[in-house]
């Protein structure tokens, strides 16, 4: 006879980012982090925290100004101190093949 365990999958936890431009307005940006935390949450992830920036374009290099990604950063690392590792950070951008 075969023995099944069953065991807790460890959950993800997960921080979404998203921009405000000149084409996307903040009410459109929060609707597209809804969906974003509605297909973490499907794979399995916790979203605890989103963060939104105001800019005309993305920055190439880091998606979000200087300032916003120190902020992203000292959350993940207040959050490690309280034993609750953030395991990623999702961005809500279009993929292109360039």
């Amino acid at each position: 006879m075969k023995e099944f365990v069953i065991s807790e999958a460890k959950v993800e936890i997960a921080v979404l980012v998203g921009l405000i431009t000149q084409t996307q307005d903040e009410r459109k940006t929060n609707e597209y982090l809804d969906e974003l935390a509605f297909l973490a949450e499907t794979a399995g992830a916790e979203v605890v925290k989103r963060f939104t920036q105001k800019l005309p374009t993305a920055n190439s290099v880091t998606y979000v100004g200087k300032g916003k990604l120190e902020e992203i950063k000292q959350y993940i690392r207040n959050e490690e101190e309280e034993e609750r590792e953030v395991g990623m950070v999702i961005f809500d951008d279009e993929l292109s093949a360039k």
